[in-house]
């Protein structure tokens, strides 16, 4: 089960320097979108991933993939490949904020997702000014709708 809440993010609010911290790359493509089949490369790591249905609250399982197998797969991806770097970043609580800054015909998109424990601790999160808009109920925001439909 996935419970995360997403914030869009203007970069020159951040209290601090995204490069200062962890980072991945991230490509992912959707094989289908109602529901999500995704497979993503996250650095040197492939995966295929279901989500069910829902805003903050989602069914989500990956599964391992080769490398040779995502590259037979992303050609069939549907709508744009998402290309994006995500820093890891530590908050209070245990809790940490993933800063995803989108590439390509998706830039300047920066949100940020935060994933929690229980639907309780989502709830009960007050965010701190800078991250923004909180569109965690906007489907236009999940990236399988962003690969149909931009921003």
């Amino acid at each position: 089960m996935e419970i995360e809440r997403k914030f869009l993010v203007d970069p020159d609010r951040l209290p601090f320097c995204p490069k200062d911290y962890p980072c991945r790359h991230i490509e992912q493509g959707y094989l289908c979108t109602a529901p999500v089949v995704r497979i993503r490369r996250d650095d040197t790591h492939y995966f295929l991933t279901y989500k069910s249905k829902g805003l903050m609250v989602r069914e989500e399982y990956n599964l391992p993939l080769t490398k040779e197998a995502y590259e037979h797969l992303i050609p069939k991806a549907d709508g744009r490949l998402i290309v994006k770097k995500r820093y890891m970043i530590p908050l209070d609580s245990q809790l940490t904020l993933e800063l995803d800054i989108f590439e390509k015909d998706l830039a300047p998109l920066v949100l940020a997702e935060i994933e929690f424990p229980d639907e309780d601790s989502a709830h009960a999160y007050r965010p701190p000014e800078w991250l923004g808009e909180d569109v965690t109920y906007s489907p236009l925001y999940h990236n399988s709708t962003l690969s149909q439909m931009g921003l």
